[in-house]
Formats: C-alpha cells, structure tokens, sequence
C-alpha cells in the first residue's frame, strides 16, 4: 500500500488530497469536518485511511476550498457540495479500478454530506451530524440527552453511592432534573434541509452516534429516534479516539465498504 500526495481541479481552485491504495473496487472518501486539514484532528483520519487501505480498500481525503494546503475561500460546510463532487472525480481517475464509493464524514462534515445529497456517492457514513444552527449560543445539552446521562448514573452502584453519602451537590443535582423534563427545542432548520437532502439519496445510509457526544445528543434530539439507519455506540466521544470506539466506527466503515 502507498500514500500518494496529489491536488485536483474545482472550478478554478486546485485542492490538495492523498491518496492510500489498495486494490479493493470499492473506495472510501473522507471528507473533513470543520476546519480540519485531510490528516484530521491529530491525524486521526490519517491512522483512518491506513487502517481502512490496509483492509483492501483505497481511501481518497482532500482539503476543501480554503482549508490547508487547497487554494480559494473557505465557505463553510454548507457550501462544500462542489467540492465533494470534484473530490470524487479527482478519486475514481485516480483509482480506475473503484466502481463504488462510500463517503464518511464527522461532525459537519456528515452535515455537509447530507446536505448535497451524497454528492454523487454511493454510500454514506454519516457519523456525529450536526444540526446546530450558527447563532444558537445555548451550549446545554438537550432534555433528552441528561436524561439518558441521569439514568445511565442510577444504573453505577458507585454513583448510586455517592449520592447516598452526600457526594453529589444536591444543588446542581436540582438544576439538572428540572432540564431533563423541559420540552425539547424545535428542530432546526439546518436538520430539516439534511433530512431534506438525504431523502433523495437512493444508497445505503448509515448514521453513526457517539453516546458521551453532544452534538450526536443533540443530532438525536432533531432527528427520528427510531430511524433504522442509526447505531449507537454508548460511551463513546466525538473523535472515536479510544481503542475500543475506534474499532466500533472502523468496523462500521467496513461493513459498508464490502455491503
């Protein structure tokens, strides 16, 4: 398997990439979320792509418009589909051999994703979308999302204890409880127009939410609960950094890449 640095065209603008082969006719390209570069927030997309080309499939990550080492303005995830579009030409040229591609992206980049509609994808791992609108400072999770967090604490014998022995502020503990029954804030209109984009996405589409991750919370919170496209892994945070989460999401990766 080699790494091959390498930038394509979008419109005017050349963007930078990488490319990790592997033999494999389905590919994975990542799309990067938020301002990271295609290395990915201390290299994690990285370790991803070489993990993932190590399994037999080629994996194509690029730096959109303005970010890294890509020419042009950096708009915003919202204005990233053209850049998605030109990223997968750039891959199946580079990669003649890929018939099929799977797009993943975290966070916004999931967002951006469901946004354009797949972009011209064939598949989608959508993994912590965001749905919070630019101007909503409100920082609290949702009602929802502390009361799974107290229930998870009954189930602790530890925690169970703590509170028993007058370790929990009573207080806090007050404010909280009077949080998880409030009713859930609307959906935004950033959720609506993903779901709107995703609805005419005819491949296979799984949604990937991190338990101990707000913004999974509060993507659940604006979403169908029971969408059958969501797995849950508890526990786990934003960046799938421990082992065990990390083999959960390359494990999910996986079994769209060969589906």
């Amino acid at each position: 398997m080699k790494r091959l640095p390498l930038s394509f065209g979008c419109g005017r603008f050349r963007l930078a990439a990488t490319l990790d082969t592997a033999p494999g006719t389905t590919g994975l390209l990542i799309v990067s979320g938020g301002n990271d570069i295609r290395s990915g927030a201390f290299s994690g997309q990285a370790r991803l792509a070489a993990r993932i080309a190590r399994a037999g499939f080629p994996v194509f990550r690029f730096d959109r418009r303005g970010i890294g080492d890509s020419e042009g303005e950096n708009r915003g995830f919202r204005h990233s589909a053209k850049d998605i579009a030109a990223a997968l030409e750039a891959f199946r040229a580079m990669a003649p051999q890929v018939a099929r591609v799977v797009a993943f992206g975290n966070c916004d980049a999931a967002s951006a994703l469901m946004l354009a509609g797949g972009a011209g994808s064939d598949g989608l791992v959508l993994s912590n979308p965001w749905t919070i609108e630019e101007d909503a400072g409100d920082s609290t999770p949702p009602p929802a999302a502390i009361r799974a967090r107290y229930i998870e604490k009954l189930k602790n014998p530890r925690e169970v204890a703590r509170l028993l022995g007058g370790g929990v502020n009573l207080g806090k503990l007050a404010r909280g409880m009077l949080r998880s029954v409030a009713p859930s804030a609307p959906p935004s209109s950033l959720a609506a127009a993903m779901r709107e984009g995703l609805a005419g996405f005819e491949g296979e589409v799984r949604i990937l939410l991190a338990g101990s991750d707000r913004t999974a919370q509060v993507f659940d919170s604006a979403w169908d609960s029971a969408d059958p496209r969501i797995q849950r892994c508890p526990g786990a945070g934003h960046a799938w950094v421990e082992p065990e989460h990390r083999d959960w999401l390359d494990a999910q990766i996986l079994a769209a890449l060969r589906a």
